[in-house]
C-alpha cells in the first residue's frame, strides 16, 4: 500500500522494511493524545482562517467519532499504518473525504509526536505521583502502628545503635516525598507545547501556538522549534526521577526481604504478598520484594537506552528518536506495576516487636551512649570510647551484655561508673535521649510523622 506522504518516492517500502519502521505497535498507546491534540489544532486552524469555520467542525467532529469508536471497540487499529499520526488521519480521510486531508496543515509528525508524548507522559506522572502517595499513606500508617517499637539500628549491616522502628519507617518517607518533588518538577519543564514548531523552522501559516497551548493545559510553549521537535529531555528527566523511585523501592525491598527472613523475623509478609515453593512446603517467599528489586535494573536499562540514543544526534528530528517511547512507555509501566504491589504489601506486613528488641538487647548498641554516660562525667570522649570497647569485649568473653555486667565489674574500668548507669543504658532511654530534630526520640518521629502527612494533605 502506498504511503500518505507519497510523493518525492513513490511510497511502496520492502515489507520487510516497512515492519522495522513501523510504530504504530507501540505508538497506538498515543491515540487519545493524538485525537484531543488533532482536535486542539483543527480548532486553532479554523479561529486564524486558516481554514473555514465549517471545515474545522467538520475535522473536529470526525476526530470524535474516531475517539469514541476507539474507546467503545467499534474501531480497531490498522497495524498496516506506519504510525498512531497515520492511522487516525487515514481514517479521517476515509470518513470525511477531501476535507480530511486538511488536518494536516501547519504541522508535521515531528512537532505531533512531540506534543503527544509530553500530554500522555504528563498524565502518567500524576498517575506515578498518586500511585507514590499511596505508598507514602501505607508506610506512615505502619509507622503509627508501630511508634514505640525498639529496633536495632545498623551501619554496614552491623547493629549500631537502637532506634524506633517508625523511625526507620519514616526515612523511607521522606525519600518518597523527594520523588513526589521530583516528579512535580519534571512534569513543569514537561509542559510546554511544541505543537506549531513543525517540522524544525515553523510554517509560513499564521497559526496561534498559544491558542493550541491552552487548550491542551501547557503552561508555556517551545521557544525554539528546532529544539521543539528534537527535545526529549523531558522523557530522560522522567525516566531518571522514575529510576530514582526504584532506587528507593528496591532499597526497601532489601529491607523488607532483610527482615521477613528466619535470621531476622522482625516483620512478617502477607500471604497476599508471597509464594510458596514447589518442592519445600515451609518455605514463605517473599517474591513481590524480590521482583521490584529485580525490575529496578530494567528501569535503569531504559534510562541508559534512551540515554546511548539521544547521545550523538545532530539536530532537528532524526528517526533514532522512535526509539524513546519503547524505553520510556516500558520505564513508566513497570513503574506502576511497582507502586500498585508494594503499597498493599507494606501496608499488610506484620512487625515483630519482640523479635526487633530481642535482636537490639544482644548487639552491644547502647556501647555509644555507655560512653557517652562517662563523658558525662567529666571523661574525654575519646578515653571513654576505648574503656567502653574494652568492656563489650569483656562482655562478649564472659557471655554478658552491658544491661548485665555487674557493676562492680564496671568500677574495675573506671571509678566513674554508679548506680544509674543501669538506667542510662537501658534501651527505652537510649532511644528518648535522641532529643535532636530528625532523630529517633518518639517525640522527633512524631513531628516526622506530622511533617508527611501535612505534605500529603
Amino acid at each position: 500500500m502506498a504511503k500518505m506522504w507519497a510523493g518525492r518516492t513513490s511510497g511502496e517500502v520492502s515489507s520487510i522494511a516497512d515492519d522495522f519502521n513501523s510504530s504504530i505497535h507501540f505508538d497506538c498507546k498515543l491515540y487519545k493524545q493524538d485525537i484531543t491534540g488533532s482536535m486542539a489544532h483543527a480548532a486553532m486552524l479554523g479561529a486564524q482562517g486558516i481554514l473555514s469555520k465549517q471545515e474545522a467542525d467538520t475535522l473536529i467532529e470526525g476526530l470524535q467519532g474516531i475517539l469514541d469508536d476507539l474507546e467503545s471497540g467499534k474501531l480497531d487499529f490498522d497495524y498496516t499504518c506506519e504510525d498512531i499520526h497515520m492511522f487516525v488521519e487515514q481514517v479521517l480521510t476515509q470518513r470525511l473525504g477531501y476535507v480530511g486531508k486538511k488536518l494536516h496543515t501547519a504541522r508535521s509528525r515531528n512537532d505531533q509526536v512531540a506534543l503527544d508524548l509530553r500530554m500522555y507522559l504528563r498524565s502518567e506522572i500524576d498517575e506515578i505521583a498518586d500511585l507514590v502517595k499511596a505508598l507514602l499513606r501505607a508506610v506512615v500508617a505502619q509507622a503509627e502502628q508501630n511508634r514505640n517499637v525498639i529496633m536495632p539500628g545498623y551501619t554496614h549491616l552491623q547493629r549500631a545503635q537502637p532506634i524506633l522502628f517508625s523511625h526507620h519507617l519514616m526515612a523511607y518517607a521522606m525519600m518518597l516525598l523527594r520523588d513526589l518533588d521530583r516528579l512535580a518538577d519534571c512534569r513543569k519543564r514537561m509542559n510546554v507545547s511544541p505543537i506549531g514548531c513543525c517540522a524544525l523552522a515553523g510554517t509560513t501559516y499564521h497559526t496561534d501556538r498559544w491558542m493550541e497551548a491552552k487548550a491542551l493545559g501547557f503552561d508555556d510553549i517551545a521557544r525554539n522549534s528546532i529544539d521543539g521537535v528534537s527535545d526529549r529531555d523531558f522523557c530522560v528527566e522522567l525516566m531518571s526521577a522514575i529510576s530514582l523511585l526504584m532506587m528507593h523501592l528496591s532499597r526497601f525491598s532489601e529491607e523488607i526481604i532483610l527482615w521477613a527472613s528466619w535470621e531476622f523475623k522482625f516483620i512478617e509478609l502477607s500471604d497476599a504478598y508471597t509464594t510458596g515453593s514447589s518442592i519445600m512446603p515451609q518455605k514463605k517467599n517473599p517474591d513481590m520484594a524480590e521482583l521490584v528489586r529485580g525490575k529496578t535494573g530494567r528501569v535503569y536499562g531504559d534510562l541508559m537506552a534512551l540515554l546511548t540514543t539521544l547521545k550523538g544526534l545532530p539536530l532537528a528530528y532524526n528517526k533514532d528518536m522512535q526509539e524513546d517511547k519503547e524505553a520510556v512507555f516500558d520505564a513508566v509501566d513497570t513503574v506502576k506495576m511497582c507502586l500498585k504491589v508494594f503499597a498493599p504489601m507494606v501496608e499488610t506486613m506484620t512487625a515483630k516487636p519482640e523479635n526487633m528488641k530481642k535482636a537490639a538487647q544482644g548487639g552491644f548498641i547502647n556501647a555509644t551512649d555507655l560512653a557517652d554516660y562517662l563523658v558525662k562525667k567529666g571523661l574525654p570522649f575519646r578515653s571513654a570510647y576505648k574503656i567502653s570497647g574494652q568492656i563489650v569485649a569483656k562482655c562478649i568473653a564472659d557471655g554478658q551484655v552491658l544491661e548485665t555486667l555487674p557493676l562492680d565489674v564496671y568500677q574495675t574500668f573506671s571509678p566513674l561508673f554508679g548506680e544509674d548507669l543501669y538506667q542510662d543504658i537501658d534501651l527505652t532511654t537510649c532511644v528518648e535521649k535522641r532529643v535532636s530534630q530528625g532523630g529517633t526520640s518518639a517525640a522527633s518521629v512524631e513531628s516526622q510523622i506530622a511533617y508527611v502527612k501535612e505534605r500529603l494533605a
